[in-house]
């Protein structure tokens, strides 16, 4: 996952911005705990064993919105750990990756686009799914952490592309409207092992917060366009 940020901060816009997401904060702590484990693991020659599984568990309290399951790597995750940022086996990543395109589940009304304004909003949240959330907490997308998206906002994240003007220089073609949707849904598609999280298939953002985002990244009023 992606380094630690600040708990609160406010942007260069002046709106407040809320912690950051679980993927930020819990996974900062498992990341040196991680680390420690993992580097035991691979001088043995092996994956992460169940020893270093059984001690990221007990560094962790279960809460009703942060569960220990999610130490539990998928068979994707396990390849990727066990790569150590090395690239895969064309065999395995490609494998993996059919996988996860046929995860992808496309908008049952054929509307892939919904209100940019609300997708801007979701991508300025980063609330949800934090172990300090309170359940039912709806989720953000907190996309400026990692892009740029629009010309207005001054502090952004750099560890993903910049995303500003992804519609103008793009277009709202078929294949460019599937092809975004799938990314937003399970980047795991496109490239096994990349960091950014599967807003779909791993449940953080609903189908209509999928669209309210897909409008700011495509919508032509969108920010993102201007």
């Amino acid at each position: 996952m992606k380094g630690p940020e600040m708990n609160i901060d406010k942007r260069a816009t002046g709106r407040p911005v809320a912690d950051r997401p679980w993927t930020r904060l819990a996974w900062a702590g498992v990341a040196s705990v991680a680390l420690a484990g993992g580097l035991a693991a691979c001088a043995s020659g092996g994956s992460r064993s169940a020893d270093v599984t059984e001690s990221l568990k007990s560094s962790f309290n279960a809460r009703p919105t942060a569960g220990l399951e999610r130490l539990d790597q998928s068979e994707l995750q396990r390849a990727c750990s066990d790569a150590a940022g090395k690239p895969l086996p064309k065999a395995v990543a490609d494998r993996l990756q059919e996988q996860a395109l046929a995860s992808i589940k496309y908008p049952a009304d054929g509307q892939f686009l919904g209100d940019w304004k609300e997708g801007e909003r979701i991508a300025q949240s980063g609330r949800g799914l934090q172990f300090t959330d309170a359940p039912g907490t709806v989720a953000g997308g907190n996309c400026y952490a990692c892009h740029r998206l629009s010309r207005q906002e001054l502090a952004y994240g750099t560890i993903g592309p910049s995303l500003y003007q992804y519609g103008k220089l793009r277009g709202n073609s078929a294949e460019t409207v599937k092809y975004t949707w799938s990314r937003l849904w399970n980047p795991h598609a496109f490239n096994a092992c990349n960091a950014m999280p599967r807003f779909g298939a791993a449940g953080i953002l609903t189908e209509q917060q999928l669209k309210h985002v897909m409008a700011l990244l495509l919508d032509p009023a969108s920010p993102v366009n201007q």
